[in-house]
């Protein structure tokens, strides 16, 4: 994970979903907790970040 990337989560959670995954599910499902609560949407930001980077990982 770039600092970048990180502090983005931080501050634009959907903007992190949609640079990692691109428009889906994962982006809507971030939206609405972001709508929700910032918190949520800031958490779920981290997760779709370290299943990423993880998966990158294994493939190797």
């Amino acid at each position: 994970m770039t600092l970048l990337r990180v502090l983005l989560a931080i501050i634009l959670p959907p903007l992190v979903v949609f640079m990692e995954v691109g428009f889906g599910w994962k982006l809507m499902l971030n939206i609405i907790l972001t709508l929700l609560g910032w918190l949520p949407g800031m958490a779920h930001a981290f997760w779709v970040l370290l299943k990423k980077k993880d998966h990158l990982e294994r493939s190797r």
